[in-house]
């Protein structure tokens, strides 16, 4: 299936769902949306209703990703702080380690895969 296809397929499920459950709502609840005084139709009220669902979700989103995202950053910070610190400290050790072992390395299995032929 396209994107487009998919896309557009998902825009009018989203739609017949939200006017669907939004008529049921209102009607089992019993609820008539006022605007000056006068009763506002169906398709408006969910349409209203709708729109500050959208506007309360991005904001609590907003709100959400801002505490953890700043909680992961500052995470990531004090751990890259961390590891940063760790090998100004020990960079001297951890060359001579990482010399050693390219010299001493085992070389028999480098040829171990390579195949001989005759």
């Amino acid at each position: 299936m396209s994107f487009f296809k998919s896309l557009i397929l998902a825009i009018f499920a989203t739609i017949f769902l939200t006017y669907v459950f939004g008529v049921g709502m209102l009607e089992l609840m019993d609820l008539h949306v006022m605007m000056d005084g006068e009763a506002v139709e169906p398709l408006k009220a969910i349409g209203v209703s709708a729109l500050i669902v959208v506007v309360l979700v991005v904001a609590a989103l907003g709100i959400v990703l801002s505490v953890f995202g700043g909680m992961i950053f500052i995470g990531l910070v004090i751990f890259g702080s961390i590891a940063m610190v760790t090998v100004g400290i020990f960079w001297p050790i951890l060359l001579m380690a990482v010399v050693i072992w390219l010299l001493t390395r085992n070389k028999s299995s480098r040829n171990k895969n390579t195949k001989q032929y005759a």
